[in-house]
């Protein structure tokens, strides 16, 4: 897909501007709205809920029914991305080239202002359910895959063993195992989501899982490698900070070189596994692509 880049601002700006028009703010806006607000349209790639977007498409189905999903999805990796960088877990300092909420807020006003984006996404997709008679069930199935991806048994259990393993080296087995909770699960829920909303088939749904496991270990592999060789202007946060924590990850394990062609080889997997879809699915393939190319 030579015009990607046309294609993801595009998509970004559909994403934005519903998110925009989901959580309105102003000067008179409480102070939660605004600590959410902050961090929600701080910038960011939006490749959750383009994912989700681009795999309505693949199937054959209208995208415009999974924006609120899709606007779900980045609420819930915001939300995420404000835990993840409190005191208490990573204590970053900045996040997409702005101070992250706590420090922009206050701690207290941080937790509180992912937990208002974790509970807002799941009224958007509750709200798109009630609204949508025909495909009430399509929504349940969604809302039970995402919950399930960033709940307990997935993306929340995947930041807990990367807490508890700090200063303990992983096998590859285990540290696959929690990236693959961490961050992929939710890319996961992504892709899987705007299936089942674009109405495809079972056998669909089972390919695109297939091609976003893949994609999700490909990109936490990539973010591994940028830590260690990335630019923190463009990356928007500090580099060398998985060392200094002591912290499991594809190059301490296997080294620079060994990492990038193991992302390599994720993505043509990931590539296989949608190889019979039409071309429909062209993006999915060019987003699979990015992933490793990505300079943030």
């Amino acid at each position: 897909m030579s015009d990607l880049k046309i294609y993801l601002a595009a998509q970004r700006q559909k994403v934005n501007t519903a998110l925009e028009a989901t959580l309105v703010k102003n000067d008179k806006s409480p102070r939660i709205v605004k600590a959410m607000h902050y961090s929600l349209m701080a910038g960011g790639k939006r490749l959750r809920p383009i994912l989700c977007l681009a795999a309505a498409e693949a199937v054959g189905g209208d995208s415009e029914n999974a924006i609120p999903a899709a606007c779900a999805l980045e609420m819930l990796h915001t939300y995420s991305l404000i835990h993840d960088d409190l005191p208490a877990m990573d204590d970053d300092k900045l996040r997409r080239g702005k101070p992250t909420c706590h420090v922009a807020f206050d701690e207290a006003t941080a937790i509180l202002a992912g937990d208002g984006l974790l509970t807002l996404a799941f009224e958007i997709m509750a709200k798109a359910a009630s609204n949508s008679a025909d495909n009430v069930r399509s929504w349940l199935k969604v809302i039970q895959l995402i919950a399930a991806g960033i709940g307990y048994q997935g993306m929340i259990e995947g930041q807990m063993r990367d807490i508890a393993s700090e200063n303990t080296k992983l096998t590859p087995t285990e540290l696959e195992a929690m990236h693959t909770l961490k961050t992929g699960a939710l890319i996961e829920a992504s892709t899987c989501a705007g299936a089942i909303l674009g109405g495809g088939m079972s056998e669909q749904i089972e390919q695109l899982k297939i091609y976003a496991r893949h994609i999700g270990l490909a990109f936490q592999v990539t973010d591994d490698i940028l830590n260690v060789e990335g630019d923190p202007e463009l990356l928007g946060k500090a580099v060398g900070t998985d060392m200094e924590r002591h912290k499991n990850t594809y190059p301490a394990l296997s080294g620079l070189a060994a990492s990038k062609t193991f992302s390599h080889e994720l993505i043509d997997k990931a590539l296989q596994a949608i190889k019979s879809f039409s071309n429909k699915a062209e993006p999915l393939r060019a987003i699979a692509r990015y992933i490793i190319a990505r300079n943030r």
